[in-house]
């Protein structure tokens, strides 16, 4: 594959930062070991705790550079440095174009371009398919989970980068969402998140879903870094 010039590193839960020319994106901080540079752009795709960690915002304390980018669902005081978007809403911040898409729980879904290379971070957007729940719930969930994937889809934007959720409390579903999105969407690089520790489903969905186009990148533990 084409080199990105671009550098992972998986954090815990669903965060990760991405370096790239000097800029560090953060997405979905939650908890962990985290280095931050001068330039810093921090997403949060909704409110939940595992998504959101209200810390995050003591950072600009030391940091007059760093931007938030933030799901309007979390309550934060008027700021300059923070931007709240609501889903299928676009901003330009300095050279990065942030784009955002629906989910499937709360909040927002990202897709953000900056240099060239287009990275999407789902946040909590996947196939939620739950074996106890009705018939009739698990149908409205796979049609609106293949509506929203089908708007990405429409913006024909080639995606270098994805993180997604593959959750093993779905149990044998786990695998839904992340391969309809391989299928749909064809990113170059697929990260399996949200996936609470259990490192060994991320083999499984590897073995399951096979892709000429995608790489499903095997994460083995936290402050595991990827050059790409």
């Amino acid at each position: 594959m084409e080199k990105l010039n671009a550098i992972i590193e998986y954090i815990h839960h669903s965060c990760f930062t991405v370096e790239i020319d000097e800029k560090l994106l953060v997405f979905d901080y939650y908890k962990g070991d985290i280095s931050l540079k001068d330039k810093v752009y921090v997403f949060a795709s909704h409110n939940h705790e595992d998504h959101f960690n209200p810390i995050t915002l003591d950072w600009k304390k030391d940091n007059k550079n760093i931007h938030y980018i933030l799901s309007d669902d979390i309550e934060v005081k008027d700021d300059e440095n923070i931007v709240l978007m609501r889903p299928y809403k676009t901003k330009i911040i300095n050279d990065i174009r942030i784009k955002t898409f629906g989910s499937t729980d709360k909040g927002v879904s990202f897709l953000v371009s900056i240099d060239g290379i287009n990275i999407f971070h789902a946040g909590d957007l996947n196939w939620w398919y739950w074996d106890d729940e009705p018939e009739s719930e698990k149908i409205d969930m796979e049609n609106s989970f293949k509506i929203k994937i089908k708007r990405i889809k429409k913006l024909g934007i080639d995606i270098d980068i994805a993180f997604f959720p593959v959750d093993p409390r779905l149990v044998e579903y786990y695998h839904l969402g992340g391969e309809y999105f391989i299928k749909e969407i064809k990113p170059k690089y697929f990260f399996p998140m949200h996936f609470w520790e259990k490192y060994g489903i991320i083999q499984d969905f590897i073995h399951k879903v096979d892709s000429k186009y995608t790489k499903t990148v095997d994460i083995k533990h936290n402050n595991q870094i990827f050059e790409l």
